[in-house]
């Protein structure tokens, strides 16, 4: 007779967890932040039909990082949640919070009772109305739920990215000056990203109804030379050249000088 196999629960779940982490770390990172006018997501990403971010709803959008077919699944499922609670009471109690909770549930569910966890991090962004602020929800894979304050970072290495990014942010910040901050957060200090690796999308305040909108092409090529060129003014000190500075170097002649044959 065999003896039953038994394992900790604690052991179980933390094996479940290293898991996830070890598929959403395979993934790219992304980031989310306020600016001047809205909400800003940018994604590595070079695919061009497969999107990180996506809409939601009228004023809410998607994003999501690790497995590109299990959150998908949680994106299409968002949609027709979001569709049908609109159609049955109103588009106004469509909002990002409920939503968040919904997710938050089913990733909790599934780490809980299944035996493979699902290796992703979504993200669920609202843009304020009315009075209200923006609203940023972090959902991670067992199922915790994050209300960010001004930015969120989603991806394997998260902490560092979060703390780098922190560093540059600013309130209020232009739409260029945001997306420049957010790619040199991605890319670090020994890669570049253009535009051809980046997913850009964001939630715009206007009149329209809907404010979800990508910037890619030429758009979003503009917006990123317009960053470097605002953060190569920055550099420069506008101070007056030292007297060393701008001396003649010793092999030249000084002024009154006779030029060398």
């Amino acid at each position: 007779m065999t003896m039953p196999f038994y394992v900790a629960p604690e052991q179980v779940m933390k094996d479940r967890a290293e898991y996830a982490q070890k598929g959403i770390a395979r993934g790219r990172s992304l980031v989310a932040t306020t600016y001047a006018d809205g909400i800003l997501i940018v994604a590595e990403n070079p695919s061009r039909s497969l999107h990180k971010v996506s809409e939601i709803y009228d004023r809410i959008a998607f994003a999501g990082v690790g497995k590109y077919n299990e959150f998908d699944q949680l994106r299409v499922a968002g949609i027709r949640h979001a569709d049908t609670k609109g159609f049955a009471f109103s588009r106004e109690d469509v909002d990002a919070r409920s939503l968040a909770n919904l997710y938050a549930q089913f990733l909790g569910t599934v780490f809980t009772h299944e035996m493979k966890p699902l290796e992703v991090e979504i993200l669920v962004a609202e843009l304020g109305s009315d009075g209200r602020q923006d609203q940023l929800y972090h959902v991670a894979y067992e199922g915790t739920i994050t209300d960010e304050d001004r930015f969120a970072v989603l991806g394997g290495d998260a902490e560092s990215l979060a703390e780098r990014f922190g560093q540059s942010f600013q309130d209020g910040w232009t739409l260029a000056a945001a997306l420049g901050a957010c790619r040199r957060t991605l890319e670090g200090p020994d890669r570049r990203l253009g535009a051809q690796d980046l997913e850009v999308a964001i939630l715009g305040r206007g009149d329209a109804r809907r404010a979800f909108r990508r910037i890619n092409g030429t758009e979003l090529a503009h917006l990123l030379s317009d960053d470097a060129d605002d953060t190569d003014g920055a550099d420069a000190s506008g101070e007056e050249p030292s007297a060393a500075a701008s001396a003649p170097p010793p092999d030249a002649p000084g002024e009154g000088d006779p030029a060398p044959g």
